[in-house]
């Protein structure tokens, strides 16, 4: 059986996680000062966001070297010294890879071979880039594609030197120990540019993630696919057609967005529900778990209640998503219950999207105050905050002036929480020994409960004849489940009711 199947993957953004030298950046060193703190977690894998060479315009997703590590987050060196660091504590290292585009500071870009992009003497389409504006920008006298920051030109993955550098590029970090690799949106390395869209899934997708197979073996891979849909999901997830391990899947983030992320609409808990389970029916494939990354908002914010009830709100929402069949993802801070950034000025933020949005937004003429709400609830930037490791000076992130500002918040530090069997690390703690522990947890069929209830959470996991029934109140009301809750506490508060944002799992079979 894949290790990955029974495993937890924490998320590190290394700019917010840990400054070692005081300049007010994370990195890779200060990664190397808490890799305590993941062993203690119970963490198997470190999926570690880009710290390659980069100009920065979208959080090191715009790649100049494909084979270095920015000065600003130390050297090759601290990069090997993290993964010996990882491998000694019995952990694994996954690294991010940007295969869709590159910076254009890249040397590629740059002259050296321009054929790897997309060009055209006129724009192909008249698609919008996902950071808004169109997607094709002259230069030169001719358009390049984009489909983020027009300063991430797209690659052209049907030019075969194109796919001989990316697969050569894989197993050059194979080699240097990496364990696995999370493919930054792969979906898109196959465009339609007459018939499809920005998200891609194109006519030669498959045949690409196979060729990518080829040459990563048996690390784990995990690919990120705005726009998936279960069935394509099930296809590229299929042991047998070796693509890939597992996906990012986007519908359950999307259930709060009108008609863009930044237009909110209420979470229908139903709707949640339905949609987790969908995804729940892969067959022989397999998913992620996640609510928390680098590009969404706090879920205890969005989805829980980061107020009177934020402990309660972040241990439910942390029982409910592990207990679903999949590996789950723990997002530097979700651990700790960290909320939203509840910045109040413009002039904290720092996300290209986000400041972006902004502008266009201005220019529309929206009121300032309706802009800085949507910002507020759905900014990237809720997520790239420094870490709360103690309640010192910075909370113990640097010793300097952090590069974004601390959240405003008063959520106690992993230092406290550490002693505190109480707080929502111990929780984690006890939900990733559970997963390694309880085969049921990794393996178990799902079945969905009170679909229609507005307030409760129920499924019931079930594998070689063990039953574990897991069930989470959604509310700030006190609740009683029309449940037959008997057999064995596992994890919760006893009896049959549920305070707010209380859960429980229960050992019936």
């Amino acid at each position: 059986m894949s290790w990955w199947r029974q495993a937890v993957v924490y998320q590190v953004w290394p700019r917010s996680f840990a400054d070692s030298d005081g300049d007010g950046v994370g990195d890779l060193p200060g990664v190397i000062d808490h890799l305590d703190h993941l062993q203690d977690l119970g963490v198997d894998a470190v999926w570690l966001s880009p710290v390659y060479p980069s100009p920065g315009v979208d959080g090191g997703y715009d790649i100049s070297d494909y084979r270095g590590v920015d000065p600003l987050f130390g050297s090759l060196k601290d990069l090997d010294a993290l993964i010996a660091g990882l491998h000694e504590r019995g952990m694994r290292l996954v690294m991010d890879m940007v295969l869709n585009h590159t910076s254009d500071q890249h040397p590629w870009f740059r002259g050296e071979h321009r054929d790897f992009y997309l060009w055209r003497d006129e724009p192909a389409n008249d698609w919008t880039s996902l950071f808004a504006g169109p997607a094709w920008t002259e230069r030169d006298g001719r358009y390049y594609l984009h489909t983020f920051a027009v300063e991430q030109p797209d690659l052209d993955w049907e030019n075969r030197q194109v796919r001989t550098e990316m697969h050569d590029l894989l197993r050059w970090w194979a080699d240097r120990g990496v364990d696995g690799f999370r493919f930054d949106v792969i979906s898109m390395i196959s465009k339609d540019l007459e018939h499809g869209t920005p998200l891609g899934f194109g006519p030669r997708l498959h045949e690409f993630l196979q060729g990518i197979h080829a040459v990563t073996g048996d690390a784990m891979t995990v690919g990120e696919m705005p726009g998936v849909t279960v069935e394509q999901a099930a296809l590229v997830t299929d042991p047998a057609r070796e693509e890939l391990d597992m996906v990012f899947t986007f519908e359950h983030v999307g259930l709060d967005h009108g008609v863009s992320k930044w237009d909110h609409r209420p979470l229908q808990l139903p709707e949640l529900k339905a949609t987790m389970a969908r995804w729940q029916g892969l067959d022989h494939g397999w998913n992620s778990l996640y609510w928390d990354n680098h590009d969404q908002p706090r879920a205890v914010s969005r989805f829980g209640d980061d107020g009177e009830h934020r402990v309660a709100s972040a241990k439910t929402l942390a029982t409910t998503l592990h207990l679903h069949r999949g590996t789950p993802f723990v997002y530097q801070g979700e651990e700790l219950g960290m909320t939203n950034a509840h910045f109040t000025a413009l002039t904290d933020y720092r996300d290209v999207e986000s400041l972006r949005h902004a502008d266009e937004a201005r220019e529309r003429g929206q009121d300032p105050a309706v802009i800085l709400e949507a910002l507020a609830r759905t900014s990237r930037d809720n997520a790239r905050t420094p870490m709360l490791w103690d309640d010192g000076p910075q909370r113990g992130f640097t010793t300097g002036k952090p590069w974004i500002p601390l959240p405003s918040s008063s959520v106690p530090g992993a230092a406290e929480q550490r002693t505190d069997p109480s707080s929502v690390l111990a929780h984690y703690r006890q939900l990733i020994a559970l997963r390694h522990d309880e085969p049921t947890v990794a393996h178990g069929d799902f079945h969905l409960l009170l679909p229609d209830d507005a307030r409760v959470w129920a499924f019931t996991r079930t594998y070689e004849g063990a039953t574990l029934l897991i069930v989470a109140n959604w509310s700030v009301d006190t609740v009683e489940p029309d449940l037959d809750q008997t057999g064995e506490l596992v994890l919760g508060p006893p009896g049959t009711t549920l305070g707010p944002w209380e859960s429980r799992i229960v050992r019936t079979g």
